[in-house]
């Protein structure tokens, strides 16, 4: 099979001055697309901002051929978004991929952590992914083209101590994917979402040095760069890390349907077993299959 190429393609790559955004960025030009490297510049907890960071990425893709062009907007900031898309649109005049990477950590457990707190990581992860893919959908649609890579995290999946508000910004990225994926299709836009472990400056005190050696950001890249491409699925959670990839789904049991007789609180509990029985459990690609499962056990199915 041919290599997977870009030439013709523009992207997006937010959070791409340093550890996974760059790498990503540095692949896809590396591949022939042209690349706006979006980077704010501030600290790990989003304080601070210059846009030095997103400059020097550009360089080391001018070095080697490629095309770029640094933005240094917050993902935040509705009139800097505009820029940013308006950046792209101005030297290419259009846009293939986005790559929503941009994120902060403010970890606390939740009793010590405030309310700011919880807002400001919502607002970089979450808003900090709605409002680009907002600012493309329109252009995508319009090319009847899009590549759209959201990214989640284990702690959104499955959690972790202290990161009560960075959870909650990235599983509920999962469900704008999984909605977007069913409003893109139409249009051949195709939105996944990656979830990877790798040593950053956002999980450098987190893992111990000899385990951050062997998560490199540029092990999760081919995944990432993979869900950029002409063959890539649509409403994926692709986890990656230190070479291995796999599937993550979210699947439900069969269940059980209780008669009137049942229907109480006591049936529920009596019944447990069989609610959480994992034979025959599934992963729904829409709400409505859900629902379609509730009404044939109505019908005694």
């Amino acid at each position: 099979m041919a290599d997977i190429g870009f030439e013709g393609k523009v992207a997006i790559v937010t959070g791409a001055g340093g550890g996974l955004g760059r790498q990503h960025a540095l692949e896809l030009a590396r591949r022939g697309a042209r690349v706006v490297v979006n980077d704010l510049g501030g600290s790990v907890d989003g304080s601070g901002g210059s846009s030095d960071a997103a400059k020097a990425v550009v360089e080391e893709i001018k070095a080697f051929g490629g095309q770029a062009i640094a933005n240094g907007s917050s993902v935040t900031d509705d009139a800097g978004v505009d820029l940013m898309v308006k950046d792209a649109m101005d030297a290419w005049g259009r846009i293939d991929i986005l790559v929503a990477n941009a994120g902060v950590l403010r970890d606390k457990s939740f009793s010590k952590m405030t309310i700011a707190d919880f807002d400001f990581v919502m607002a970089v992860h979450l808003m900090g992914t709605v409002k680009p893919t907002k600012a493309v959908w329109e252009i995508m649609k319009a090319q009847n083209y899009g590549r759209i890579v959201v990214t989640t995290s284990s702690t959104g999946l499955y959690g972790n101590f202290g990161q009560a508000n960075y959870g909650a910004a990235k599983l509920s990225l999962v469900g704008f994917m999984n909605t977007m994926k069913i409003e893109g299709q139409k249009n051949n836009i195709h939105v996944n979402a990656i979830s990877p472990v790798a040593a950053t400056r956002m999980t450098e005190n987190l893992m111990p040095p000899e385990i951050l050696k062997r998560l490199a950001p540029e092990a999760v890249t081919p995944g990432v760069v993979f869900l950029c491409s002409d063959e890539a699925p649509s409403g994926v959670i692709l986890t990656a890390g230190a070479g291995a990839f796999a599937v993550a789904r979210i699947v439900e049991t069969e269940g059980v349907f209780l008669a009137d007789g049942d229907l109480t609180v006591e049936g529920v509990r009596d019944h447990w077993t069989q609610i959480a029985d994992e034979t025959g459990q599934k992963a729904y690609v829409n709400g409505g299959e859900q629902s379609a499962k509730f009404f044939r056990k109505m019908a005694g199915g």
